[in-house]
C-alpha cells in the first residue's frame, strides 16, 4: 500500500511548496482543463462538475487570496466590549498611577525612547481591533469576482482574433487563475507565518468527526444523520441531472446544399436546366439531434410527376443513387453528392428522401422519415 508520505513526494516540488488551499486551486483548474480536452473525459459528466467550480469559484477566489494573503478575523460585539474595557482600565489606571507607575521612568517627551513607545502603543492597539477577510467572506466574495471577472475576460476576448470558443474562454480563465495563484503564493510566503491565511481543514474534519462519532446526546446524533443524508440526497440529485439531461425534442435536420465559385456553401442556386449526361455537384446534409448514434440511408429518385388539383401523382421513378451515413448525436454529416439526369423531361422532380436504418423494397415520399426535392428540366 502507497504511503500518504510517498504520494506527496509524488507531486512537483513547486507545487508541494503551495499552501494546501492554493493547491486546491492549481490541481482543479488542471483537472478542469484535462475534461475539457482530452477526448474520452469530455464526454463524462466530470466536465459539467469541474466546469462550474472552474467558472463560478477558482477564479474569484485566486482573486481573493492575492488581494489579501494575510489572516483575517472579524471583530466581534466579545471582541468590542473588551477592548473598551481595557481602554476604559488603561484610562482609570492613568488617572489614578499606582506605586508601579511611579516607579517605573517614563520616556522624555521628544526623544527616540519616547516615539517608540508611541509606536508599539499604536501597533498593540491596532492588532487588538485588527478586522479583515475572514474564511467566509472569502468564499461568498470569490463567488462574486467569478461571476464578474469570467465575463471581463470574454468581453476582452471578443477583441481578438480568437473570439469567443471553448479553448480561448478556458485557457484564458486558467491563465488568470495560475498567475493570480503565482502572486498569492509569494505575497503570502513573504508575511510572518504567524499572519498567514490558511485553511483550517483539520480542525473541520475533527469538528466534523467529533459531530458524527461522539454526539453530546441523541438528539445531536439524530441531526447529524439528517444532515449526511440531506447532503447526499443533494449530491445525489445534481448528479443525476448532470448525468442524465432532460432530453429536448428528438429531430433529423436534413438539407440541400450547392458549393459556389469561391467554395462557400449556400442553400441556393440548384441547377434548373440540365443536359442529359450533365452533372452537378450538390451536398446532402444530415444533422443528429435523437440523442442516440443514428444510421441513415439516402435515396435519390428521378421522378415524372403529375400535378393536379394541388394533388402530385408519380408517373415514373428511377432511383439514381443510395448512400448511408452513421452520425452521432449533435454531430452533422454531409455527403457530396452528383446528380446525373438519366432522362429528358420538363418538370421533371429530383427527390432526397432520408430513412433511419434500411429503407423499404419501395421507397417513396410517403414513407420517408423525411424528404427534400427540386424540379429541374433535361434537354
Amino acid at each position: 500500500m502507497v504511503d500518504r508520505r510517498d504520494a506527496w513526494l509524488l507531486l512537483p516540488a513547486p507545487l508541494r511548496r503551495l499552501p494546501a488551499d492554493l493547491a486546491a486551486t492549481v490541481i482543479v483548474t488542471l483537472l478542469t482543463l484535462a475534461t475539457v480536452f482530452v477526448p474520452v473525459l469530455n464526454q463524462t459528466p466530470l466536465r459539467v462538475a469541474f466546469g462550474l467550480v472552474f467558472v463560478l469559484f477558482l477564479p474569484g477566489y485566486a482573486f481573493i487570496a492575492a488581494l489579501f494573503p494575510e489572516a483575517g478575523t472579524a471583530v466581534t460585539d466579545e471582541d468590542s466590549s473588551a477592548a473598551a474595557e481595557q481602554a476604559a482600565d488603561a484610562t482609570g489606571a492613568a488617572s489614578h498611577p499606582t506605586a508601579d507607575d511611579d516607579a517605573k521612568p517614563r520616556p522624555v517627551p521628544g526623544t527616540d525612547a519616547a516615539e517608540n513607545a508611541a509606536d508599539d502603543e499604536a501597533g498593540a492597539g491596532a492588532a487588538s481591533n485588527r478586522s479583515g477577510i475572514d474564511g467566509i467572506e472569502r468564499v461568498a466574495l470569490s463567488f462574486g469576482l467569478s461571476i464578474a471577472i469570467v465575463p471581463l475576460i470574454g468581453l476582452v476576448l471578443n477583441f481578438t482574433p480568437w473570439g469567443i470558443r471553448l479553448v480561448p474562454i478556458a485557457t484564458a480563465v486558467a491563465g488568470f487563475t495560475l498567475v493570480c495563484v503565482a502572486i498569492a503564493a509569494q505575497r503570502r510566503v513573504a508575511l510572518p507565518e504567524s499572519e498567514q491565511f490558511a485553511v483550517p481543514y483539520r480542525a473541520w474534519l475533527a469538528a466534523g468527526r467529533r459531530e458524527l462519532f461522539e454526539p453530546d446526546d441523541r438528539v445531536d446524533a439524530a441531526l447529524s444523520v439528517l444532515l449526511v443524508v440531506s447532503v447526499l440526497l443533494a449530491l445525489g440529485s445534481v448528479g443525476y441531472a448532470v448525468a442524465v439531461p432532460p432530453q429536448g425534442e428528438q429531430f433529423t435536420e436534413f438539407y440541400l446544399l450547392s458549393e459556389t465559385s469561391e467554395g462557400e456553401l449556400v442553400a441556393d442556386d440548384y441547377p434548373e436546366t440540365m443536359t442529359e449526361g450533365e452533372t452537378a455537384e450538390l451536398i446532402v446534409g444530415i444533422g443528429n439531434n435523437e440523442y442516440e448514434t443514428t444510421s441513415y440511408t439516402v435515396v435519390v429518385q428521378l421522378q415524372t410527376v403529375e400535378t393536379t388539383n394541388n394533388s402530385t401523382t408519380v408517373l415514373e421513378r428511377t432511383e439514381l443513387n443510395r448512400f448511408d451515413a452513421t452520425v452521432a448525436h449533435n454531430e452533422t454529416h454531409r455527403e457530396r453528392h452528383t446528380l446525373r439526369p438519366t432522362r429528358p423531361g420538363e418538370n421533371l422532380r429530383v427527390q432526397y428522401l432520408l430513412y433511419e436504418g434500411t429503407p423499404p423494397s419501395e421507397p417513396t415520399g410517403e414513407n420517408a422519415y423525411r424528404e427534400l426535392h427540386l424540379w429541374i428540366d433535361v434537354e
